[in-house]
């Protein structure tokens, strides 16, 4: 009965999913987004931290999105996990800081006793990284709990051995040439009418979607590799940060991996437009199979590589995408299994000197 109620109701609701999960207003966004980096720009510490960072020596790993769960049929984090420990055990040995974007715990769904009791390893993993000073801690809309419940740092206590402060969002500061560079981070919630606070929503995910979802054992998240062109949400944070001086904007939310404000498959509409004779007949392959439908090739000449988005750690093949800075370069990785074992991919990667932004001296 499982399997033909899968086959009945898996697209349909996936695609109300996808239409209904963000719903997110222009001037919400633009006012909640200024409002943070003003905020912690003049007060850090506070709602964020500041870190000045050497962009030829310092390496920072930067992962959203793991709706840790409670390993049942509603858990989407499940499959994705051995990605995300062998993530995390490579960066931790490689010396790389970790940001967490937010929505590493799904607490609108499950207690907090709960998930702890079932990611015992993944806290382990993140610890590893707080030992080393090199951890911070960003909620979303589905942890919101870390930020708003008085026991938060208790139990925060509990699960790290140790305090730790959770943020709503982050300012790295670098010098790239002659240019002074901020990488401005934070879930990317803000705004969003479906998120931002909404009691509604919570109530919804957590008394009907959730019992749903773990009987069918569906998962929204499709692969990385995107089929689609930019969310709505993704596109009100591109036109934010496509006005702001020598910065760039790296947010999580949509689980939609956005790198140099496109996705994947607009990412393959770009380098078509470029190609000639068999790299454009492949290109048109790889659009073809991951659109389904050719359509008609959308212009997005004289867009800005301002925007990143992370994409999630819980696509429904168990891949989990993320942004690595290092090496004076911004990349889009991928860990995916190979024969049961976890392997990195750069999936794109681009020189931070070399981004199209709004640059002043």
């Amino acid at each position: 009965m499982r399997k033909f109620l899968q086959r009945l109701f898996t697209k349909p609701v996936i695609t109300l999913a996808n239409r209904w999960s963000s719903r997110p207003n222009k001037m919400r966004v633009d006012k909640a987004l200024s409002g943070l980096y003003q905020n912690v720009s003049k007060n850090p510490g506070k709602r964020g931290q500041i870190i000045n960072f050497d962009a030829k020596k310092d390496r920072f790993i930067i992962l959203s999105d793991q709706h840790k769960g409670a390993r049942d049929g509603s858990d989407i984090f499940a499959k994705a996990a051995g990605n995300y420990l062998a993530a995390l055990n490579y960066y931790n040995k490689e010396k790389f800081f970790y940001i967490n974007l937010g929505d590493s715990e799904e607490l609108w769904e499950n207690t907090f006793l709960t998930v702890k009791k079932h990611n015992k390893k993944t806290f382990e993993a993140e610890q590893r990284f707080l030992d080393r000073g090199a951890f911070i801690k960003i909620f979303g809309n589905h942890d919101l709990y870390w930020d708003n419940d008085p026991l938060a740092i208790v139990n925060l206590a509990k699960i790290y051995d140790q305090p730790l402060k959770v943020y709503e969002g982050a300012i790295l500061q670098t010098v790239v040439g002659k240019n002074k560079l901020a990488i401005y981070l934070t879930h990317g919630h803000q705004g969003d009418l479906q998120s931002d606070g909404n009691w509604f929503s919570k109530w919804f995910v957590s008394d009907i979607w959730a019992p749903f979802q773990a009987y069918l054992r569906i998962n929204p998240n499709t692969p990385a590799n995107n089929d689609t062109l930019k969310t709505d949400h993704n596109r009100i944070m591109y036109e934010w940060s496509s006005k702001r001086k020598n910065t760039i904007l790296i947010t999580g939310h949509t689980h939609q991996p956005v790198f140099r404000s496109l996705t994947e498959l607009e990412i393959l509409y770009e380098k078509q437009r470029m190609a000639l004779g068999d790299d454009a007949i492949e290109l048109q392959r790889r659009i073809d199979k991951l659109h389904l439908k050719t359509s008609r090739q959308p212009d997005f000449k004289g867009y800005l590589d301002s925007y990143f988005n992370s994409g999630c750690c819980c696509f429904d093949d168990g891949d989990i995408t993320g942004i690595e800075i290092a090496d004076e370069c911004i990349r889009l990785i991928k860990w995916e299994y190979h024969s049961k074992k976890s392997v990195r991919m750069v999936l794109e990667e681009a020189y931070l000197k070399d981004l199209k932004l709004n640059w002043s001296e």
